[in-house]
């Protein structure tokens, strides 16, 4: 079974939650559906989870459970945007996005209005969080901001990942969904693999 996958069994063991508390929090959609994956395995059909995302929201439920309502912790989680806007010029934008990620996102995309929605701050973040973090460079950023311009009504509603790959020095950009398995060959290397879910809730408590 692929490293990207941990079963319902051990996911149990690792987090100390409950079976119970597991589906409580599907029913309060703090756990999406999509990520409840039903795989063969050698003592039948069993449930398994994308990893690296089932850990870390546990770890935040777990973290905030205490002090904020599970409806609370729902609204955060969800994939849909907010009614949140950001003025181009205002201070929410100037206190978490560089002018160069401001500027790259402007000229790729067009975009003239003194207003953005959340759908269209969360692709600034996004590109925003690769710059900083070094994995990309400016080429590749205008890469990511052309591929969002096709998906970017919707953004923040879509359970999708970014990957970024390099082969011989040649980036490929995709949008993928969050629980789709990937594999490359040994002459690629992957370069940033994130989902926009995860961009999302941090864009969401940034702001609300």
């Amino acid at each position: 079974m692929s490293d990207e996958l941990i079963s319902k069994k051990d996911l149990l063991l690792v987090t100390g939650i409950s079976y119970g508390q597991l589906y409580r929090w599907k029913r309060k959609n703090l756990i999406p559906e999509e990520w409840f994956i039903r795989k063969s395995a050698y003592t039948g059909q069993e449930t398994f989870f994308p990893r690296a995302e089932i850990l870390e929201r546990v770890a935040k439920i777990q973290s905030l459970k205490d002090t904020v309502s599970l409806d609370e912790l729902a609204a955060m989680f969800s994939p849909g945007a907010t009614h949140h806007t950001f003025e181009s010029s205002g201070s929410a934008i100037a206190n978490m996005i560089s002018p160069t990620a401001l500027n790259l996102y402007l000229e790729e995309t067009g975009f003239s209005e003194s207003t953005f929605n959340f759908d269209q701050m969360l692709g600034i973040y996004l590109l925003e969080t690769l710059l900083k973090s070094g994995d990309i460079g400016l080429d590749e950023g205008r890469m990511v901001v052309g591929c969002l311009k096709g998906i970017m009504e919707g953004l923040s509603g879509r359970n999708t990942m970014l990957l970024i790959t390099r082969k011989l020095g040649v980036s490929t950009v995709l949008f993928l969904p969050v629980t789709e398995e990937v594999l490359v060959d040994d002459a690629s290397k992957i370069v940033v693999k994130i989902a926009l879910p995860k961009i999302a809730q941090e864009l969401k408590e940034k702001v609300l």
